[in-house]
């Protein structure tokens, strides 16, 4: 993208695509899903190298989104990066569908790690970056990771394995929206300061907002310039951020659709066309 209001405008496509795969498939989990909807417009917006063409490009650098319950929100950046056809994105969930409700990477081009099992994505993250770093080829592994999901420990191996090799290469994004399935997570387990544990871990840390674009941006080009050690983006972001509804539901991991969230998603797809619409006037 050439400027921040086309990342702003990608973002609102990305969202308005996912509405609609959510609205189809009668729901699914959109509060994770919606949150990372702003990094995913900047990473395929110009800081992901990738080639839709070739999805197996050996130069491409990676993306592992480890929380694979927001898989949805991925596929609906990949189809509008060109890796599919949009219509693809209204078989979600369905028998036979290539997109299950988690990432295959058997079944979606543009998916290099099959997620879901929570817990898994940093480890891997680590191996091909290591790998890279090893081969001198200048490429980055971008892993996003929720912040419940730091209740597994095997997160917490892979950041000290991460720093220690000074992978500075594969950056970690901590999408820290304070919700995960049961409710917030400093009622289920108290993070703390996140950002405290990975300095403390080695990392060169930064905390943005997770629904600004521009601040995002910025924070990957800071990355990408320390060479000398880890890199730690951590998105201070709302579950359902870009959608009232869902953003002030308290049980928004997985929602379940009637009557009252189509009329709200047919509601909220027709304000996004609109400020679309305004904004290339």
């Amino acid at each position: 993208m050439e400027n921040i209001q086309n990342l702003d405008l990608f973002a609102k496509e990305i969202r308005i695509e996912l509405l609609k795969e959510m609205k189809q498939s009668r729901g699914g989990h959109i509060g994770g899903a919606l949150s990372i909807v702003d990094t995913l417009a900047v990473l395929y917006g110009g800081q992901l190298k990738h080639n839709c063409k070739d999805p197996d490009w050996i130069d491409r650098d990676y993306l592992i989104v480890s929380k694979g319950h927001a898989g949805p929100a991925w596929y609906a950046a990949l189809a509008l990066a060109g890796y599919f056809d949009k219509a693809m994105l209204l078989t979600l969930n369905e028998g036979g569908t290539k997109l299950p409700s988690h990432p295959d990477r058997t079944k979606i081009p543009g998916v290099d790690m099959t997620t879901g099992s929570l817990g898994q994505g940093a480890s891997v993250a680590a191996g091909i970056a290591l790998d890279l770093k090893r081969n001198n080829k200048d490429q980055y592994v971008f892993v996003i990771v929720g912040d419940g999901e730091l209740n597994e420990g095997q997160n917490w191996e892979a950041f000290q394995f991460i720093s220690h090799h000074k992978l500075s290469n594969c950056i970690v994004i901590i999408d820290e929206n304070k919700k995960q399935l049961d409710g917030f997570t400093s009622e289920i387990i108290d993070l703390l300061s996140i950002k405290d544990k990975m300095e403390a871990f080695g990392f060169s840390t930064q905390r943005v907002k997770g629904d600004d674009c521009y601040v995002i941006n910025e924070a990957i080009i800071k990355a990408k310039a320390n060479k000398e050690n880890a890199n730690c983006i951590i998105l201070d972001s709302i579950k359902g951020q870009g959608v009232q509804y869902f953003a002030d539901l308290y049980a928004n991991h997985s929602v379940k659709f009637g009557d009252k969230e189509d009329e709200i998603v047919d509601s909220e797809i027709a304000r996004l066309i609109r400020e679309i619409g305004d904004n290339n006037v």
